[in-house]
């Protein structure tokens, strides 16, 4: 497929805080979104007026665009804020103000005509008339709904090309229709809506009996009786058609919803020209933001270089290393399927998570900003913000504390510990080539150490993925994977461990890490190194030389 002519998307990435602004422009975004927690859909947004107006200058000064959110649903008590909300935003100049409320466009379409207006998901576009009708009533940009379809967003491109279209191509998905969800409400007296959800469709569930005399009892699975009855669910218009809803020992997870991933389908839409790629997360991490945006910098370039020769296989891999309760298309075949949602799991997991943050760059070395705890043995994983350069594998076997003459085996985030390598840790690399590639801000990731349960839902969510994107044949393997995830849960293993040895001393895992004693020094791993010298670093090896799957 080949690109629109006149039109090039833009990556735009969400910023929770400060913090997070900065590591998404640093990352490759084209744009960022953000909002202070009493204007926007966020309570748990961590900017204040003074953050928002370095964020905006120091976006601005990378090139970057920054929209402002301005998207609640405005109450009575809502519009006092609103006059001196607008002379703020008059003062800072955002690239555009994403709003939902048709009174709050209004209000700053006659007070403030002069900044470009979004119009948010929340307004719930679905149609090429609605799109232009926010056209007519001055909109720059309009952010459809994630309920819209590959088929029905190019027809809107086809019949709206004089405006600007934004759609979500990744992060969370609501079970029910996005933002509109009264479990929250209900349960919780919490808005979703209002930017304040419970995310009660998360929460595990279970059934209990009432018997006659009013006493309620709780259904108790066990070895004995677990084989002997299942539940089922019959729908008042759907009388003798009963839907089996199985619980494990932990519950029951029917409303849990997988992640929005657009990576297999990116191709498609950066064919017809959609203007900006939206990612959802203004309450995740710098590490998630930092993995993302890369991921989708990478994968966005690559297109535009050699379009027949895109594959979105080498960015899933790095997606994968965000915490995530698995990928889905979600609307975008026009329906949600099945494995759409995840029954038997409801946390994210991924194989790698945050560690540490590069602070400060020194002559002799650099220093990290400790996030969380760190063994001696880990893999650290240095994912530098230039794209075009891949990641760098180093093991330490202790941490020089910095300021101190201190060596620490164990380090942590929570006791504020600050750690300095020295470049010649770095011992198969050039340091002028390693200080170039991590400037502060710089993430640093470790493996993470997962139970069996988590590995096998990892498995389980692979294997999904490729059915619901139409690959035949797996149905077999995914009821298999789906019993041995149910099995692993139950028998409650709480061992866990990391996909490769954790201390390099005891095993090699293959990735040839900076540091790793075995790998670089011992006799039997010869072949090996000559092996890696000519793959993509990191990959890890088999014994008979095969790449591993990861």
């Amino acid at each position: 497929m080949n690109a629109h002519p006149s039109r090039r998307s833009e990556l735009l990435m969400p910023a929770g805080s400060l913090e997070r602004l900065r590591i998404a422009v640093l990352y490759g975004a084209d744009a960022v979104y953000l909002g202070t927690p009493d204007m926007s859909l966020r309570t748990k947004s961590k900017f204040s007026l003074e953050d928002v107006r370095t964020g905006v200058a120091f976006a601005h000064d990378h090139g970057v665009r920054v929209y402002l959110t301005l998207n609640l649903f405005s109450h009575n008590k809502d519009i006092a804020k609103l006059a001196d909300y607008v002379e703020v935003l008059r003062e800072i100049r955002p690239d555009g103000v994403i709003i939902a409320d048709p009174g709050v466009f209004r209000y700053l379409r006659k007070h403030a005509p002069e900044l470009s207006l979004h119009v948010s998901t929340q307004a719930n576009v679905c149609s090429w008339l609605t799109v232009d009708y926010w056209k007519e009533e001055g909109a720059e940009l309009v952010v459809l709904a994630r309920e819209v379809s590959f088929v029905e967003l190019a027809e809107i491109r086809e019949h709206c090309p004089d405006i600007k279209l934004e759609t979500f191509v990744h992060g969370a998905m609501c079970m029910t229709y996005s933002g509109r969800c009264l479990l929250s409400n209900f349960l919780a007296e919490r808005g979703a809506n209002q930017g304040n959800c419970a995310n009660s469709c998360r929460w595990m569930y279970k059934l209990h009996l009432r018997l006659k005399d009013g006493t309620s009892k709780e259904i108790e699975l066990n070895e004995q009786n677990s084989e002997l009855f299942e539940f089922l669910l019959e729908e008042g218009v759907r009388p003798g058609e009963f839907m089996p809803l199985e619980e494990d020992l932990r519950g029951s997870y029917i409303l849990n919803s997988k992640d929005m991933c657009m990576m297999p389908k990116l191709d498609r839409l950066l064919s017809i020209g959609v203007d900006s790629l939206k990612v959802e997360g203004r309450n995740k991490s710098a590490y998630y933001v930092a993995t993302v945006t890369r991921a989708y910098r990478r994968a966005i370039d690559a297109w535009y270089r050699d379009p027949e020769a895109w594959s979105p296989e080498p960015f899933m891999q790095e997606l994968e290393g965000a915490t995530n309760r698995g990928f889905t298309i979600g609307f975008h075949e026009g329906r949600l399927k099945n494995h759409a949602h995840n029954y038997d799991h409801t946390k994210s997991t991924a194989p790698w998570e945050y560690a540490a943050i590069v602070s400060e760059l020194r002559d002799d070395g650099l220093v990290l900003e400790v996030r969380n705890r760190i063994d001696a043995g880990d893999v650290l994983d240095f994912l530098p913000p230039d794209p075009t350069r891949d990641s760098v594998l180093l093991r330490l076997y202790g941490f020089e504390i910095d300021g101190t003459d201190e060596v620490l085996e164990v380090v942590h985030g929570s006791l504020g510990h600050r750690v300095f390598v020295p470049w010649g840790a770095f011992d198969r690399e050039d340091p002028e080539v390693i200080r170039k590639a991590f400037p502060p801000m710089t993430i640093i990731r470790k493996e993470a150490m997962l139970p069996e349960d988590d590995w096998r839902r990892i498995r389980l969510d692979r294997t999904a993925q490729k059915i619901e994107l139409g690959e035949t044949g797996r149905e077999g393997a995914y009821r298999r994977q789906v019993g041995e995830l149910q099995e692993a849960i139950s028998t409650e293993e709480v061992d866990k461990r990391a996909r490769s040895s954790r201390k390099g001393v005891e095993g090699c895992c293959g990735r040839g890490c900076n540091g790793c004693l075995m790998f670089w020094n011992d006799p039997e791993y010869a072949k090996a190194r000559e092996m890696l010298a000519a793959r993509k670093h990191g990959e890890l090896l088999e014994q008979d030389g095969r790449v591993q799957e990861g």
